[in-house]
Order: C-alpha cells, then structure tokens, then sequence
C-alpha cells in the first residue's frame, strides 16, 4: 500500500463534492481551493459543471489525468461501489469521509469495503473520519475550517471531534503540524500503519496520538523502538481515554480486579517506550516541547528564578517527577556569587531576586549552562515593577537557540509577560505559564532518555532471552488434552484439579495433592501424601474459600476423616445454596515463604497481559502489581518482579535473607509459554505462589489457581 498517496498526492479526486454550502463535500473542495492546495482538485459530482472554478466530473473515470488520492464523502452504501471505482481507475489512496459504518452497527459494510481495498491495494483512511491535513503541501483534505501552520509535530486522532478542536487551537497552543491525521473506523490502515510511514517522514520531529483503543501491539512496539534507536529519535506520546472505565467489571478474578481497563495499554507504553499524557493539554504541551527542544544527557536540573517560592515549587516538582537537582560545583557558585546581590541564592535554585533585568538573567544562566553537572535548565520569571520582561525573553532565546541542554522558560502571569511569552513563541522557545509544566516537560525528556538508553543498552548487550520451551518440563500435549475435554464438556472454566494438572504439565512445582468426595477418600489420598495437610473446599459457586470457613491447615493424616467433615459443614452452613464437590488435599508448602501472585487477562486489542504482584488474601487491598504484553521475556520478567514495592523485601532488605527471584522470573517465562500456547484463556491466576530464600533449600512451589476461557 502507498501510504504516502495520502500525505502527499499531486493529485486529490473529492467524490461527493456537493455544491450545498456548509455540506462536507462541499467544505472539502473548497478548503483545496481556498487554501491553495499545490497540486490538481478533481471534483467528482454528476449533476453540475464547475465547482470553485473547477471543473466537475461525473465519476472518477471521467478524469482524464491519474489520480493520487480520492476523498469519499457520499451516503455510506455507495461508498463500495466508488470505491471499485477507485481501483479500476488505480487509485493510490482513499480517505472514506462517509459514517455510517462499524460505528452505527453496519460491520459488514466496513468489513466489504476493507475488503475491496486491501485487494485492490489502495491505503484506505476511515471510514467516518475528518480527513487528512498537510501543512507543507497547502493540502486540507479533511472538513476542518483551519489550515495550521508547518511544524514538525505529527498528530493521529481516534476522535474527529477533537481534531477539529486541535485544529482551530493549534496557533494557541503553539503547535505546528507535519501531518494531521483524522483516523477514524480503522478499517484498513491504523495507528501501527501511520506510524510505520512517520517513522521514515523527515518533516516529522514528533508523534502525538489520541487513542480510544490501539491494535497490533507487537507492530506498534517494534516502530517504536525503532524510532526511539534512530540516530535523531522520535518520541511518540499517547492520550489513551478510557482510562476510568469499567470495562474490567466482568472479570472475575484477581487478576481482573488488579488490572482494571488500563493495565494492558500502560505495559504496552512502558515496554515501547511510548510517553503517556494525561490531558489533552498536556499531550500538546509534551509535543511542543519534544518539538523544539534537544534531548538532555543527563537527569539533573538547574532552576533560575527571580523569586524564591516558584524556585521552591520548581525543585518539589523536580524532585517528585525523577529529576535531580543539579550539585552546583564550587567555581559556579563562585562565579555567580560574583555578579548576584548578597541576598540572592547561589545554590540550586539559583535566586537571582525580584530586581533582576535581563542582563543579571543571562549572566545566571550562562553560569549553570557552564556547570558540567547540569542537564537541563529551567528559568523562572514572576512581573516585579522593575522586570524587563521582553528583554528578558530575548537573552533566553538566545541562549536556548544556541544551547545543546534543554532550557524552558515558565512566564508566571497574565497581561504583564504576555509579550515575553509572545517572543520566546515566536523564536520556537518552549515557554509555559507555570513552573510545574516547565518540569513536566523537561521529566518527559528525561524518561524518554532512559527508555531510550535502556533499548540501546539491550541491543549492545545482545543478550539471548531462553525461552519456556528451553526450560524444559513442558507437556504441551497433555495441557492440551485438558483443554479439549473442557471445550468438548461445554464448560468455561476448569477445575481446581484439570487447573493443578495444566500448571504441572507446563512445569510449575506443586505439592502433592489429591481430590476426594468422601472422607474414606480423604484418607486413602492423605496416606499417600503422608505429612501434613490443607484441606480446600471444591465448589464453583465459591470464588474465596477462606472467607466461606472453606481451608483448613496443617491437618494430620490420621485426623483427615474427620477434619474433611468440619470443611463441609462449615461451608455448607456460610453458603447453604453452594453446590460442593468435595475437598482437595493438598501437602502443606514449607514455611517461610513469600506470598506472590501471577495471572493473565486478554484485551480485546492488545492481546494476553501477564501481571505479577504480592500475593494472598489481601491482594485486592495491597493493589502490588506489574504488568507485562505477552509474550514476556525473561528480563522484562525481571524488571516486573523489581517494580514491585515488595521486591526490596525479596532482594534481602536491611541485612534480610535474599529469595530466589530467578524462580520468579522462570515461573513468570512458564505463565507466558502457556498463554502464547493457548490462546483461548480469557483469564488465570495463580495464587500464591510462594517463593523462598535461597539459603532455605527450596525454591518456590505454585499452590493454587484458576482457569477460565
């Protein structure tokens, strides 16, 4: 598919072009037009002559010259039919304006014309979208009034709506665009695709996507490390809405409750280094900032500021974002010391007081700029009586056009540094209103670097991930033996016992264990495993045996009849409608163990996640959870197990026994195997798994779980 038909065509068809005023096809044509698109306009409309001093065409045959890109706004069920249109007459590129398709229930009609396109190789945009904007060429083929300015920032957008918005805010925000894309239905070409073709468009500095949903987190993954590796890097920043929905209110087990609607999109971002905003705000803010400024070398901030508390917000904001303070070096504070008032404060932040002018400013400046320490600087002005606040604004303009560190400027007022904000502005300064975006911006830089660092620092390690096939222990046979008897019964979740034998074919440890209906049973399977005992209740109307007086531990083998009785009496008393199917026996795991969990869930878009966190009965209360994109790799099992907060405790805190996190990493590497393996689990957890100190002779045993499909 050519892609670039689309961004940069020689030649746009408008089928649909309506002479009705303020109707789209008509909006289309003339913002070609008006806005002086560079290359030839084709109107395609049957039933008149000239439109905007162009003359019409019946249909796209008619045209006698080749067409790059044709833009579709006409009743949806016609659309497929312009469309075959389109590929007779080889058509490179289709942007589908036309609704009425997935979106109001018409899936078919979706799927017929993604159909047409992909077998007539057309790159198709939409349906149901707003259209495609180019800045560089002159080109709005979209119905948005407003053609914005050129910049290097590209922008995708799953809401038309909020194109429109960004559109006609863009010179307030500061925002110039290389390309401005109105995605839509998503029904050929999506965020993967467009990222793809970015990745390689020199005019583009910076990515910035509003995302209801994303697909294909693999090919998403892969552009963005590649950009993120590219010698002059392009950052990609997301606004994901949906964030507080409840779409995870129909999983049932802990995994679901920990993972809520957001987990599988923040592993995606974190694993491919994708920056997260939380605003829309903020995501232009982010753009504006990765647009204009070089990336830092380091973490560690200097701050100058002609007022101490906006210094003081600035360094909290620092320090809470992962930034650090800059250690000024002795000489710098000595040079500054040299030219600043008795009063001001020569450590970092550099409070260089409310009479600075514009010259005290840049002598400030140009002395951390000096400091070998500083990576970033941030300059703060509050409007004192005697501030020169556009001259100010030029010394830093100066500076951070000339400067290999990033310098933003927050201008904290209204009327009174309007004009410095205009001028900073106007020679592509990033400049904010208040102290705390400047860092913001700056962190994102930073965060971006380390993330960018770490994939150069795996590709120059080379480092071989083992896979779980290579850990040996796995019976993908017998696993799937389980699994068919499952489907073939009807069923949508396993036993307690088909759950254990799946978890032991894939190679997990499990103590003993045995499941009995009848006390004489319970003491046949109790003499085989012969030492201690928890007895568990088996019941699928019972998702928390504990809290239903379903567990009992440590029981003797001698004492197993009648303690399988106490179980049973006591579940059926807490739940009398619950249908019990016995009791399951099972070794007592040795003490001294650490409770941990581990489980899957699959988004609808995005695949399996696999998520990790403390374990037990509090899971729920404790909420310490990581989660990964299956398949999860051996280090990225690592770096899950290290982002927990219990995981200081596990690497031996404060003179405490170190546990065996390879275990962990090896059980996690086993969960993803299985789950690329069967793809049809819905969700699985295993709790807990307990994970032991390596001086203690054990390693870590799996002890109980769920299955669902």
């Amino acid at each position: 598919m050519d892609i670039q038909s689309l961004f940069e065509p020689k030649s746009i068809a408008v089928v649909g072009a309506s002479t009705k005023i303020g109707s789209v096809g008509n909006d289309i044509v003339k913002n070609l037009v008006e806005q002086k698109y560079r290359g030839e306009i084709y109107p395609v409309n049957p039933k008149t002559d000239v439109l905007y001093e162009r003359r019409c065409y019946p249909d796209l045959s008619a045209i006698e010259g080749l067409v790059d890109c044709a833009v579709i706004a006409v009743p949806a069920p016609i659309v497929p039919t312009v469309l075959r249109e389109a590929v007779a007459k080889r058509v490179k590129g289709v942007i589908v304006i036309s609704a009425g398709f997935h979106e109001a229930g018409n899936a078919e009609l979706e799927a017929e014309i993604a159909e047409i396109a992909r077998a007539g190789d057309i790159a198709l945009l939409g349906p149901n979208c707003l259209g495609v904007v180019n800045p560089h060429l002159s080109m709005n083929a979209s119905f948005a009034r407003t053609l914005p300015k050129k910049g290097n920032i590209a922008f995708l957008s799953q809401s038309g709506a909020l194109g429109t918005a960004v559109l006609d805010m863009a010179a307030t925000l500061g925002a110039g665009f290389s390309k401005f894309v109105s995605l839509g239905n998503k029904a050929v070409l999506d965020e993967s695709a467009l990222l793809a073709y970015l990745a390689a468009d020199r005019k583009t500095s910076v990515i910035a996507i509003y995302a209801e949903d994303l697909r294909n987190p693999e090919a998403i993954r892969q552009v963005a490390h590649t950009m993120a590796k590219a010698k002059r890097p392009k950052p990609i920043i997301v606004l994901k809405s949906g964030k507080t929905s409840a779409g995870a209110s129909a999983l049932s087990s802990h995994t679901g409750s920990l993972a809520g609607n957001d987990a599988s999109y923040e592993a995606l971002f974190e694993e491919a280094g994708i920056l997260r905003a939380e605003t829309a705000e903020e995501l232009f803010m982010l753009a504006r900032g990765f647009s204009r400024l070089p990336l830092p070398r380091g973490k560690n901030i200097a701050i100058v500021t002609n007022a101490g508390g906006p210094g003081v917000l600035s360094a909290d904001a620092a320090l809470q974002s992962g930034i650090e303070l800059a250690l000024l070096s002795d000489s710098t504070q000595t040079s500054l010391r040299s030219f600043l008032p008795g009063a001001a404060g020569v450590k970092n932040p550099v409070d260089i007081l409310g009479d600075a002018k514009s010259d005290r400013y840049a002598r400030a400046i140009d002395a951390v700029l000096a400091d070998p320490s500083v990576h970033m600087v941030l300059t703060v002005l509050t409007p004192q009586s005697m501030t020169d606040v556009e001259a100010v604004a030029e010394v830093i303009a100066e500076r951070a056009k000339a400067s290999a560190i990033p310098i933003v400027a927050a201008f904290m007022g209204g009327a009174l540094v309007a004009r410095g904000i205009k001028t900073l502005s106007r020679k592509k300064v990033s400049v904010v209103n208040f102290p705390e975006d400047g860092i913001r911006m700056l962190s994102a830089l930073s965060a971006f670097c380390d993330s960018r660092e770490a994939l150069l620092s795996g590709d120059r390690k080379k480092k071989k991930e083992v896979s779980a096939e290579l850990l040996g222990a796995i019976d993908r046979a017998r696993a799937e033996l389980i699994f068919h008897a499952v489907e073939t019964s009807g069923r949508k979740s396993l036993s307690v016992t088909e759950t254990l034998e799946v978890f032991s074919a894939y190679g997990f440890p499990l103590p003993r264990y045995g499941a009995a209906s009848t006390p004489e049973e319970a003491e046949r399977i109790a003499r085989t495993i012969n030492a201690p005992c928890v007895l568990k209740i088996l019941s699928e109307d019972i998702t928390h045996k504990s809290d239903a007086g379903g567990i009992l531990l440590n029981v003797q083998p001698d004492d197993v009849s009648s303690s399988f009785q106490t179980v049973m009496d006591r579940v059926r008393s807490a739940v009398p409608k619950a249908k019990l199917d016995g009791i399951l026996l099972m070794e007592m795991a040795a003490r001294g163990g650490v409770e941990l969990i581990a489980g899957s869930l699959r988004d609808p878009n995005l695949g399996q996640t696999l998520m990790v966190g403390s374990g037990g009965i509090y899971v729920e209360i404790l909420k310490d959870a990581a989660f990964g994109l299956v398949p999860v790799s051996q280090s990225r099992a690592r770096r899950m197990l290290e982002k927990l907060r219990i995981f200081p405790l596990l690497d031996g805190a404060r003179g405490g026994a170190k546990y065996d996190v390879s275990a962990g990493v090896e059980c996690i590497s086993r969960l993803s195997q299985l789950l690329i393996d069967f793809p049809a689990i819905r969700e699985l957890d295993i709790n807990p798994i307990l994970i032991y100190p390596v001086s203690s002779g054990h390693r870590l045993m799996v002890v109980d779980g769920r299955i669902s499909l």
